[in-house]
């Protein structure tokens, strides 16, 4: 036993003497000073790279067995439920880990939006994690074809549509996603491989941006002061405590009790009553059936409820000014840094008006992702239509408001106790 550990510290110090693995630790965990007020809205970070991780892992499982092929590959999916030895815990852990992923990414989005997150010197950060978002949702819908089952097939078929209403070069751009006139054998294969292969190598760069971007000015917190200013004699910031022992605890209990409602979820409610995995997605696929009612996953509900609430007219192009405000809801996201131009980070400081903008974007955010899941109706679509506005509103607002908002006093330190 002895020899062994002699034989195991005598190979890490040959591997720290070269590569820099003990100077990365100091400068991201041990010797990372965090702010010692963070509180649960911090979890949803770490639990999303916990995540990235475990999707990583099972979908390599899954592409052992799977085949991309228009002929097997709905097949294949049953083979892997029904015969390859803990086949169905690897797809139910991905399919479920797929909308663990959004609801995590959602949550930790809207801490940024409380606390000001994406405000200077942390532009850099939220660019990077909007870049993370973007490649997560094309991740995400190219790996919905795959299962080939009557959903995927046609929630494909229409959203490749959608592009085709592009003017001048819309029918090219629908042409070279699917590879072919219609979603075929083709477009299964290239779907994989940006799924399995390209969108996942973007993302992990992505998330090692984002960490390094995140480090080299500081996390946030929920008062939005930066600790930076305020050090002691050894350049040791006053509220601020080492990233390690003290937040990788925490973050361990935090991916316990993760991982405690992701397994009730995988065990006993792996398709969430429809909502993670489509009823009509246990069907093959069938180019000349179509459901009854298309509709795509629920973190693509929001906006594609938005898509549906803008009119359709001829002289526009049918479809395009519903694909425009729904690719707008999306990139608009992306200039929130320069949108709100209060000096003030934390909603804890911020006016009335701020957090009744606030309240407004999270409600219609909710009524239009509710709304992109059912069938359209009059009334449906009227109230479709009230939410894309209070939708747009909230940025609207949120510049004008942002500019003459009366705040409350910032701290000088962090108010803790």
């Amino acid at each position: 036993m002895r020899k062994a550990m002699t034989l195991i510290t005598n190979g890490f110090i040959w591997f720290a003497e070269r590569f820099p693995i003990m100077k990365m630790w100091r400068e991201h965990m041990s010797e990372y000073y965090a702010p010692k007020n963070l509180n649960i809205w911090y979890y949803f970070g770490a639990l999303a790279l916990v995540v990235l991780v475990l999707q990583i892992v099972t979908g390599i499982f899954l592409t052992m067995n799977y085949k991309p092929d228009a002929e097997l590959a709905f097949a294949s999916v049953e083979y892997i439920m029904r015969d390859v030895s803990w086949g169905w815990l690897m797809r139910y852990l991905h399919s479920t880990g797929a909308s663990a992923f959004f609801v995590l990414v959602y949550l930790h989005m809207f801490r940024a939006l409380l606390y000001g997150s994406y405000k200077k010197p942390r532009e850099l950060i939220w660019i990077f994690g909007m870049a993370i978002y973007f490649c997560l949702m094309a991740e995400a819908f190219f790996g919905y074809l795959l299962p080939w089952g009557q959903m995927s097939y046609w929630g494909a078929q229409v959203i490749t549509t959608l592009f085709s209403t592009i003017p001048v070069f819309g029918e090219d751009i629908a042409l070279w996603i699917r590879g072919d006139f219609v979603i075929s054998d083709i477009t299964l294969n290239r779907f994989f491989a940006l799924h399995v292969i390209a969108i996942p190598f973007a993302l992990a760069g992505l998330v090692v941006a984002h960490i390094i971007a995140l480090h080299e000015v500081g996390s946030n917190n929920p008062d939005g002061i930066e600790i930076k200013k305020h050090k002691d004699a050894n350049g040791i910031p006053l509220d601020g405590i080492p990233f390690h022992p003290y937040y990788t605890v925490k973050d361990l209990f935090s991916v316990a009790v993760f991982l405690l409602i992701f397994a009730v979820i995988v065990f006993f409610l792996p398709d969430m009553k429809g909502y993670f995995l489509e009823h009509a997605n246990f069907v093959p696929a069938n180019p000349f059936s179509t459901p009854e009612h298309i509709a795509p996953v629920w973190y693509f509900t929001p906006f594609y409820a938005i898509l549906r609430a803008v009119p359709s007219y001829s002289w526009l192009g049918n479809q395009f000014g519903g694909v425009m405000a729904m690719g707008a809801s999306t990139m608009i996201l992306l200039f929130l840094p320069w949108i709100d131009r209060s000096p003030v980070k934390s909603i804890r400081y911020r006016s009335v008006a701020f957090k009744l903008l606030v309240a407004m974007f999270v409600i219609c955010f909710f009524g239009l992702g509710y709304l992109g899941m059912e069938q359209p109706t009059p009334v449906k679509t009227i109230l479709a239509r009230i939410f894309s506005i209070g939708y747009f509103a909230f940025f609207v607002g949120l510049y004008f408001v942002s500019k003459y908002e009366k705040t409350k006093p910032v701290p000088e330190r962090v108010n803790y106790k």
